[in-house]
């Protein structure tokens, strides 16, 4: 196995870039990438690091998309090797940002400097885009960089994002699309009181699991041909004072919506909004809602079909084109025009404790990675 991803790999995990901190890792890659010919854009947004490099400037272009962050670590005690020291152990390395998405960058800057040295001149133009504002807000990240270069009128062909899109076996799946996501965070207000008396004074735990337990058991939808059904979960809930006998005052629930296009945040909201409506009057209440992406389905074209009998050439296996998994900033990248794949790591371990990879995967990722820049770019 060739060292050069992992070495990569490595260098970057030992960067504590926790969302939206980028701690260097834009700079390493913007180096190597200078070296081979790269024109390179730093794009600060905020206390966001954008790192914008493209060599060519003919069509087609082919932009590698991906994100230096990642998430908080969880408890440190619960690792079996610090988080930020990369690890080699039984066949994988361990740290965060091993699978999600630490690897796919170096996989496509290894990807890249092969690609160049190999073809120094090819059709078109190759691009990466890295953010470190994917796994927080994604305000200031890929979205304003996308802004930016169609205010700037450059435009991008074909992309393909860095995402853990992988099930159990390397390339078994990619992602074509994703389901929409909207948080909502309800918050309610009511007396509080002496739990012996719930005659006089009302319960807004209570209330609050009334109004949303039906939620958590409801059909949505069945999906479609695209999409898994909808989904809503109940992620936080926080109320109480801590004593046994008082009825609390303050509740406060966050809950997610996975949603395919068989729904739309307007249906959403408004079931949400009727069964809040139905709470004790005595008890006020608050309703706030986020959008974190609307659903969307990339054109299935000449790039799709160029991974999907990428990945059968390299790994033998017939790939599903799905869009199952969390947000991705394809969200982004797709509502533009650009007909993006989502290639990756094996997802099993992305934002668990001992998240890892394995490190017979690294070589192939980046093999596929190169190979796809050939077939869009050699004719």
């Amino acid at each position: 196995m060739s060292q050069q991803v992992l070495d990569l790999t490595r260098e970057l995990i030992s960067r504590p870039s926790v969302s939206p901190r980028d701690e260097g890792c834009q700079e390493v890659l913007a180096t190597r990438l200078r070296d081979i010919g790269f024109t390179i854009e730093h794009m600060p947004f905020e206390d966001v690091s954008n790192l914008w490099a493209w060599r060519g400037s003919a069509q087609p272009r082919l932009v590698f998309a991906g994100h230096t962050d990642v998430v908080p670590v969880g408890s440190l005690e619960s690792w079996h090797s610090d988080p930020f020291e990369p690890t080699l152990r039984e066949g994988y390395l361990y740290g965060r940002g091993a699978a999600d998405m630490k690897s796919s960058i170096a996989a496509m800057v290894v990807a890249a400097e092969r690609f160049v040295t190999q073809h120094p001149e090819y059709n078109g133009s190759l691009g990466l885009l890295i953010t470190s504002d994917e796994e927080d807000l994604a305000i200031n990240g890929t979205k304003r960089v996308i802004e930016t270069l169609k205010e700037r009128g450059e435009t991008i062909d074909f992309c393909v994002v860095g995402e853990p899109s992988s099930s159990v076996l390397l390339g078994d799946a990619i992602r074509v699309g994703r389901r929409g996501s909207l948080n909502g965070t309800l918050k309610l207000s009511g007396p509080l009181g002496h739990v012996a008396y719930p005659d006089i004074t009302p319960n807004s735990l209570h209330e609050a699991l009334r109004c949303l337990t039906p939620l958590t058991r409801r059909v949505w939808d069945e999906g479609n041909e695209f999409f898994r059904a909808t989904s809503f979960q109940i992620s936080n809930l926080n109320g109480g004072t801590g004593a046994v006998n008082v009825i609390p005052d303050k509740v406060e629930v966050a809950f997610n919506f996975r949603y395919s296009t068989e729904q739309t945040e307007a249906s959403l909201k408004s079931v949400v909004e009727d069964a809040v409506a139905e709470i004790d009057s005595r008890v006020t209440t608050e309703l706030v809602w986020h959008t974190s992406g609307l659903p969307f389905l990339s054109k299935q074209d000449a790039l799709t079909d160029i991974v999907v009998h990428t990945i059968k050439e390299i790994t033998g296996l017939d790939t599903e084109r799905s869009t199952a998994g969390g947000t991705s900033d394809a969200r982004f990248i797709v509502p533009t025009g650009v007909e993006t794949v989502e290639l990756g790591p094996v997802n099993a371990t992305i934002h668990k404790i001992n998240e890892r990879i394995a490190l017979d995967d690294l070589e192939p990722l980046s093999n596929l990675y190169k190979r796809i820049m050939e077939r869009v770019l050699i004719s």
